[in-house]
């Protein structure tokens, strides 16, 4: 029987959410180069796999966060899920900006998150933390409790554990990197020798270059 983790893998590279490049990198925002390029919103345009992820997150919700009162999103990736997520289990929503907005009231978080609340995030990917946790701050100086963060897919970095564990902050994800290697070579998306190459990419994500292949 496949795990969660595999049946999401492929529903993901079935819609090119995930693509893998080895030899044709991206280039991330960040200036990285990349041989893999999550894009979670194509799940949206995707009725299956858009209620599959929603009935999942909620699913862990209900499981390892059953106490939580509030349902946050982290803008824009996350804003669309964290709401149908909200609708399903009857939750509030709010969504946090990476930056307050640079009018009328300047919000950070928008929508009404009361003080006290339990809040549960949901995110899209979390690749080294940065974002997600920056999220998770204006959250807990909202005079909140962030009880856990749920996403859809991880690359799995250390930094992003060590950022976690340092910030206090349980976190679960549906897929991961591993699961998507796995099933790509499992559905010949990638060979035995692309697999080293991404392997290889993950170590050392800031200095890969696509000539190590």
């Amino acid at each position: 029987m496949k795990t969660l983790e595999q049946i999401l893998a492929n529903k993901l590279l079935q819609i090119r959410a995930i693509k893998l490049q080895p030899a044709n990198p991206f280039i991330w925002a960040s200036g990285w180069k990349s041989p893999i390029y999550c894009d979670n919103r194509k799940t949206l345009s995707h009725p299956n796999i858009r209620n599959f992820i929603k009935v999942e997150l909620a699913r862990t919700i209900m499981e390892q966060y059953d106490n939580a009162t509030t349902i946050a999103g982290v803008a824009t990736g996350a804003i669309a899920q964290g709401a149908m997520v909200a609708e399903e289990l009857n939750l509030p929503f709010v969504y946090i900006r990476a930056t307050p907005k640079d009018h009328g009231l300047e919000n950070l978080i928008e929508g009404d998150l009361k003080p006290g609340s339990k809040v549960v995030v949901i995110e899209d990917l979390i690749s080294t933390g940065g974002s997600s946790l920056k999220a998770v701050e204006a959250i807990r100086n909202a005079g909140c409790h962030v009880i856990g963060m749920v996403a859809i897919f991880t690359y799995s970095f250390p930094i992003a554990e060590e950022k976690f564990k340092e910030a206090k902050v349980k976190w679960t994800t549906l897929c991961n990197y591993d699961a998507i290697l796995d099933e790509a070579l499992k559905t010949d998306y990638i060979d035995e020798a692309e697999i080293k190459t991404l392997q290889k990419w993950r170590k050392d994500p800031a200095n890969w270059h696509p000539k190590t292949i």
